[in-house]
């Protein structure tokens, strides 16, 4: 495969990669996100945003810590 030229911003995307996955986990697993037998759409509704909140309350949360122009976002 040929080498391909990446952007900063995805060279650094790349590199918290692990954090990125980890969050998706925690929603999968933890949270329970990932339902695949809802009978319906409010159902299914409120299975995410219960999922959301529940991960939105966790203390120890995985974070990813950007740099943009001077700004760091956290």
């Amino acid at each position: 495969m040929k080498e391909v030229s990446l952007a900063d911003f995805d060279k650094l995307m790349l590199r918290k990669r692990a954090i990125v996955e980890s969050v998706i986990d925690q929603l999968k697993n933890i949270s329970q996100i990932e339902h695949t037998r809802h009978r319906g759409i409010i159902n299914f509704l409120l299975n995410l945003i219960a999922g959301l909140t529940a991960y939105s309350l966790q203390e120890n949360k995985p974070a990813i810590a950007l740099e943009c122009q001077g700004l760091t976002l956290a």
